[in-house]
């Protein structure tokens, strides 16, 4: 797939970030008043031309077509009829809706890391801008162990000493991996990854297996507490099922945020429900077929200069 964000410097380009990041914030609190883009453009204090550009390019689809996907993104409209159970949930998928299908590899750390609080282990965190807010990845040699928003009211080191208070003995280094690249090649330009990405988290058997369920929600979906927690074969275990969900510890490349009430609410999120709307939002718009067109148009486009 081709590069949809710009080549800027980091200040420049998480400068665009945060008006794109806003915008989304405006048109999720305006969505029933279907604004123009005129409008959509005052509020970012651009002309329509450079804001219908701008938004293009970094969120994939156009104003006009995000706006028409938050109005589609109403909770109830959008549960899905079968359970997870059911082996036709994930058939004919296509595109980014098959990221966590083929590309993610999800295992537990060893035992014998988490009691020894990471002694031993080499971690190397990164920060980086998304149009959905700052974040943070943090690796060890096999995989990614951590991916968070940032909260607004958290300073970056607040954030990672909250991390680093699991493994306090690990050696923590400030350092871009080659494992981190993928992860921002799609958050920040949406271009999927070529190989698996692992990822080695923190967690009890009975969270991983949770947060394995949930590698299953296709993108433009949602499921809800009770039909995960049927998926795992312990329908009783919604309360469970839910707190585990809550201290899920990769944010996006295991979506949490794709499960809601059962009453259709969009219910809470660890990184701040509207940021879940944004996603859930965000998400519906990329899987429409005319986002999808565009997308392998883009990828033919690489092959051809390659």
């Amino acid at each position: 797939m081709g590069k949809i964000g710009y080549d800027l410097d980091v200040d420049f380009q998480k400068q665009h970030y945060q008006i794109i990041q806003n915008s989304i914030e405006w048109m999720l609190e305006h969505f029933e008043a279907q604004p123009s883009l005129d409008a959509l453009a005052k509020q970012a204090k651009m002309s329509p031309s450079h804001f219908q550009k701008l938004f293009v390019n970094f969120v994939g689809v156009s104003p006009k077509q995000f706006l028409a996907s938050i109005t589609i993104t109403n909770a109830k409209r959008m549960i899905h009829t079968s359970s997870l159970l059911d082996v036709t949930y994930r058939l004919g998928l296509s595109g980014t809706g098959r990221l966590h299908d083929l590309f993610i590899k999800l295992e537990g750390m060893t035992p014998g890391t988490y009691k020894g609080k990471g002694e031993g282990i080499s971690l190397y965190y990164e920060f980086f801008p998304t149009i959905i807010g700052d974040m943070i990845v943090v690796s060890s040699e096999k995989g990614i162990q951590n991916l968070q928003f940032l909260q607004t009211t958290q300073k970056k080191m607040e954030t990672l000493v909250s991390i680093q208070e699991e493994l306090p003995y690990a050696t923590w280094k400030e350092e871009e991996r080659s494992l981190h690249i993928p992860i921002k090649q799609f958050l920040q330009n949406h271009t999927l990854p070529e190989k698996l990405i692992p990822l080695s988290v923190l967690g009890t058997p009975f969270q991983i297996k949770v947060w394995q369920s949930l590698l299953s929600i296709p993108q433009g979906d949602v499921t809800t507490y009770s039909e995960i927690a049927t998926s795992i074969g312990q329908p009783n275990a919604q309360r469970a099922v839910g707190s585990a969900i809550g201290k899920n510890p990769i944010a996006l490349l295991i979506p949490c945020h794709r499960v809601i009430q059962a009453s259709g609410f969009i219910g809470g999120y660890r990184w701040n429900p509207i940021r879940k709307q944004m996603l859930l939002a965000w998400e519906n718009a990329l899987s429409t077929p005319e986002s999808m067109g565009e997308h392998s148009r883009m990828r033919d486009e690489k092959k051809a200069d390659e």
